[in-house]
């Protein structure tokens, strides 16, 4: 039986982001599964590497229960970051090199080591360098942000831009810190670190064990995102947008006119 077109998949998908224009899902007609997904996600992330991208971190995806059980999965997913992805602290992107996207706040980890796979979370101060608050703006590049399990994988878990605030050292607790997302001034969303599969600490643990099936390792001065304390809220042209976690400062992001 001749499996998914992998290296097919990964240019439609890496054509669809290239030039903000949304295709249909892939994973029904196409027939992939989630470990065929991340094969997809590989070579999608290979392309963007051959043009001179360097990847700089993981970030993960699912990690609300709630968002688990409406995908009906008992597990989180995990992404790629690249240098190109990163914007700087109250920078500028333009939403025209999107096709719909949204921000979501999140908590960013600096690793100082290389985690071994399945290490306990205790071990977690060793590992980690610094914290941040920190900013993902989501892409999918499926038409209307819908998708399967296997789609969005492949999608590099709708991966598209970050904005890191400033790092400090992290804090004795981070399982429940007060998140709020404001756009333009105003609270949009409010929130908990404890969204984050109860804390933070445990998606930095499953990012570790999930990647480590594909072979993939964490490197010393990766940037981790360990996901949305909130949902995600549309970024509509010319908003100015800033996330907040207690403890741990602010990080924001406009969006061009």
């Amino acid at each position: 039986m001749i499996g998914p077109d992998v290296a097919g998949i990964a240019e439609k998908l890496g054509a669809a982001a290239d030039t903000a224009t949304a295709v249909p899902q892939l994973a029904a007609e196409t027939g992939l599964d989630v470990d065929a997904a991340y094969a997809v996600q590989t070579a999608l992330i290979q392309r963007r590497v051959d043009r001179g991208e360097r990847v700089v971190g993981l970030k993960m995806g699912l990690t609300s229960r709630a968002k688990m059980a409406q995908m009906g999965v008992d597990e989180v997913i995990w992404g790629r970051l690249t240098d190109v992805m990163r914007v700087p602290d109250g920078g500028t992107v333009d939403v025209a090199d999107f096709i719909h996207p949204r921000v979501e706040p999140e908590v960013a980890f600096l690793l100082d080591r290389l985690p071994d796979p399945g290490e306990p979370v205790g071990a977690f101060t060793d590992a980690v360098r610094a914290v941040a608050p920190a900013i993902e703006l989501i892409d999918s590049r499926f038409a209307d942000f819908s998708f399967s399990l296997p789609d969005v994988v492949a999608d590099n878990t709708s991966a598209a831009a970050f904005v890191v605030g400033p790092w400090s050292p992290v804090p004795d607790g981070l399982d429940n810190l007060g998140v709020l997302l404001e756009i333009d001034g105003r609270v949009a969303q409010t929130g908990s670190t404890a969204a984050i599969l109860g804390d933070p600490r445990r998606a930095l643990d499953e990012g570790i064990r999930l990647a480590g099936r594909h072979g993939v390792r964490l490197r010393q001065g990766w940037v981790f995102l360990a996901g949305a304390a909130t949902a995600a809220v549309p970024l509509r042209p010319g908003a100015h947008v800033r996330a907040v976690v207690e403890k741990l400062g602010t990080a924001s992001l406009r969006a061009s006119s």
